[in-house]
């Protein structure tokens, strides 16, 4: 999103190199790699040609990118932002996926934990590393591969970032903790994101329970806290991405959401700031994942070696705030955009995200995991 933008997005704050290697396993460290050997390769063949439609986030790009990779590809992308919330994209996605259909796209975007799952299901590919080839040579080797995907079979990260508050601090200044969204004086003016992973972890963190540590019982009292909190009015309402609008209207005043939405929204309204949570953030990264019924994994691989070029990945970067993989891609912007390459908000250091945990999924069998789904929906769909 560019200084003019109106409409943040689900973007988040990119990290030194060094703070990389705390988002080694992000994702879902609960889930361990898959041995599921059945699933084909989407192998590419050729030079890349067509038409390439690409599934992901709203503005989770810059507005040069796309024309300028078709102007040099011949490629004609078809760029669909659909993903609002992960569980609603993947409830919209799981029947044609289920049926073997992509819908014609090429390329979609998961976060760690559904990537795992979508693989498990038989709903994405393998990847064609050998057409990656140029991709994985520029992604920094500070970046882990999650323990959902040791190898990178799968999946190859996109953009990633932190979760954590977004608050007006003109009209709430005493918010440091996600604790203090439950404050009365804030009632009707707070948000959380509908992300089932994220909100409750936070929670959670807020009453100093470690989420990777966290028993079913834990989950769902965080989710029964949140429940009796829309109820009473207390939480205006659980939102996406969208939720940026209402920070900007002045219909929310704080919110649990994404590190970057906040760095775009203090352009228009320095006072709409973003807040590390004092019990710590949660971190992760997107990743691009090609699933069943791709028409065009050779384009969809060339895209990718497009965009992991370190000047094209900067020029990403300067643009969206976001974290980004791919090596070298600071030292470029400090020629090109000096002020966000020494911005300590978009490169904070180890040091500021030490307290930060990985996003994962509730704990236990299914049975435990269905509870926790279930209590969530009732939630968010009440």
């Amino acid at each position: 999103m560019n200084a003019k933008s109106t409409h943040p997005f689900r973007l988040l704050l990119p990290l030194l190199v060094l703070a990389l290697v705390a988002f080694a396993g992000c994702g879902d460290s609960n889930l361990d790699g898959s041995d599921n050997e059945d699933v084909t390769v989407a192998k590419a063949s050729g030079t890349p040609s067509g038409d390439l439609k690409i599934s992901n986030w709203p503005l989770y790009i810059d507005e040069e990118t796309i024309p300028a990779y078709e102007k040099k590809s011949g490629v004609k992308v078809e760029y669909i932002e659909e993903i609002n919330s992960y569980d609603e994209y993947f409830g919209k996605m799981q029947p044609q996926l289920a049926r073997g259909s992509s819908g014609g796209r090429s390329l979609m975007v998961a976060t760690d934990w559904l990537a795992k799952k979508l693989f498990d299901l038989g709903y994405i590919q393998k990847l064609d590393k050998e057409a990656l080839a140029p991709a994985f040579a520029n992604l920094s080797p500070d970046v882990k591969a999650p323990a959902s995907d040791p190898n990178r079979e799968f999946s190859i990260p996109w953009q990633g970032g932190m979760t954590g508050l977004i608050v007006n601090k003109s009209k709430a200044p005493n918010i440091k903790s996600v604790s203090d969204l439950f404050d009365p004086q804030y009632k009707g003016k707070v948000e959380m994101i509908a992300e089932m992973r994220e909100t409750p972890a936070l929670i959670m963190k807020s009453e100093g329970i470690d989420p990777e540590e966290a028993t079913t019982e834990q989950w769902l009292d965080a989710i029964e806290k949140l429940k009796e909190a829309t109820e009473s009015g207390q939480i205006r309402r659980i939102s996406g991405s969208d939720y940026a609008g209402d920070l900007a209207s002045g219909d929310a005043i704080a919110v649990i959401g994404w590190a970057a939405d906040a760095l775009q929204l203090s352009t228009d309204n320095p006072d709409i700031q973003w807040v590390m949570p004092e019990e710590g953030c949660l971190v992760w990264w997107d990743n691009w994942v090609v699933p069943v019924g791709a028409p065009n994994p050779t384009a969809a691989y060339d895209w990718i070696n497009y965009t992991y070029e370190p000047e094209n990945q900067a020029r990403i970067s300067a643009w969206t705030s976001a974290t980004t993989p791919v090596a070298g891609v600071k030292e470029v912007l400090r020629k090109t955009s000096p002020e966000q390459a020494e911005n300590p908000l978009i490169f904070p250091t180890a040091e500021y995200t030490k307290n930060c945990s990985s996003v994962v999924s509730p704990p236990g069998d299914e049975e435990d995991q269905r509870k926790v789904e279930d209590a969530w929906v009732d939630v968010t769909t009440g």
